[in-house]
Formats: C-alpha cells, structure tokens, sequence
C-alpha cells in the first residue's frame, strides 16, 4: 500500500528536515520528525492553543466558547465523580481530562485528509498506558502503604503464593491490554478509511465510515478513561 501524504511531514521536508520514510527515524534527528510525534504536538498545540483563543477572559453572561469548555469540563468532572467519588475525582480530574481530551482529539485528527492519528502508533499508546499502569499502583502505595501488597494476595492466606503469581500476571497484561485496544482500534481505522479512498474516491463513499470513525474515537477515548478510573479506583479502595 502507498504511504500516505502528510501535510506536517511535507512541510518539514520542505524546510529541509530529515523526514523518515519509514514508521520509524535511524537517526536522533529523524525520530524528532516521525509523524506520530509530529502530530501529537500538533494535537498538544492545539490543546493549549484553542482554549487560549476561545475562552478569554471569564464572564459571569458566558458566551459561545466559555458556554463549550464548561460543559464539557464539567461533563468530565460529573463523570468522574460518579465512578470515583468527589475527592478522588478533584484529585485525578486533571491528568484524567487531559488522558481524555488528547485521546479524543488524537483519535479524530485521523479523519481528515493529510493528517495522521498519533494513537494509531503503539509508541504513543504505551507511553499513555505507562503512565496510567505507574500511577495506580503510586495511588495504592500512597492510600495503604505497605499494606498494598494486599491487593495481591487475595482473600485466603494459603493461597497467597498462588495468587501473587496471578495477579502479577493479570497486573502487567494491563500493559498490553489497554495499550493494544486503544492502537489497534485507531490502526484499523485508519487503514479502512485508506482503503475506501483509494477504492471508492475521496467524495461521498467514505462518508459513513467517517462517521464510525467519529464513533470509534469517541467510544475508545472514553474506554481509555474508563479503564484508568477502574485502575485507580481498585488500588484506592481497601483489599478485599
């Protein structure tokens, strides 16, 4: 199949930057200019960019784009705080949003022609999984202290050596599990809608999986969330 055009990917080319050809750069440069991180800055720039423009200053009479940004952050709020609790959610609400939002945005840039999604790359995935994996098990340590290791040795104590082993099976396929789900899901997107276009033309045949595309992105931003919250939420809460 023949590699998409990208618009970052021309313009840096044009400026005379070693673009990779490949998925993956040889050298320091090259790896600065693969498209999955060129376009996750794209994504954080707008991230911190478009809030600036349309929110302003903050009026008591919001208008259209103060009006946007508070509900849907306080969409996000009222949906952590009903899987979380209202302190646990004040607590997590800003890397939880963040998560969110990126992933949103991340997933949906795709879509449109000459853009690529960043989380069709298992790089970016990781990483977000990462984080997530190292922070719950921070929030265990940080609401049981030593006691944490409860959470791994399940109800009965004689089968505690046994369920140690599964549960650091279970803990670490956490990893792999929502690392895989969130890339694979975006990767077969984006290969379906390469497809269709080369297939079909680039005018009305891809409409309708442009619109499950929307769909998917939305479904596997907030699966991504969702997860994270169950992560948590199990390592706050008390060893059963």
């Amino acid at each position: 199949m023949e590699h998409p055009i990208l618009f970052i990917s021309v313009i840096l080319d044009w400026l005379g930057l070693p673009v990779p050809h490949g998925p993956i750069g040889a050298t320091f440069l090259e790896k600065l200019c693969e498209p999955y991180l060129t376009y996750s800055w794209l994504v954080m720039a707008f991230l911190f960019v478009v809030p600036k423009l349309t929110l302003g200053k903050l009026e008591l009479l919001p208008g259209t784009g103060q009006n946007f940004w508070e509900v849907l952050i306080g969409g996000i709020l009222d949906f952590l705080t009903e899987h979380m609790g209202r302190k646990q959610a004040k607590m997590l609400f800003p890397i939880l949003a963040t998560f969110f939002l990126y992933t949103v945005l991340a997933n949906m840039i795709g879509l449109l022609p000459g853009f690529m999604s960043p989380t069709s790359s298992l790089n970016i995935t990781i990483a977000m999984t990462i984080i997530v994996w190292v922070m719950h098990h921070v929030l265990g340590f940080r609401y049981h202290g030593w006691k944490y290791y409860k959470h791994f040795t399940g109800p009965i104590p004689i089968m505690a050596p046994f369920m140690i082993i599964l549960e650091l099976i279970g803990n670490f396929a956490r990893l792999v599990s929502l690392s895989m789900r969130l890339f694979g899901n975006i990767l077969a997107k984006e290969i379906l809608l390469a497809v269709l276009f080369m297939l079909a033309g680039a005018v009305f045949a891809p409409l309708p999986i442009l619109a499950l595309g929307v769909l998917v992105s939305l479904i596997q931003a907030v699966v991504f969330v969702l997860l994270a919250v169950v992560y948590c939420v199990g390592s706050m809460e008390h060893a059963h």
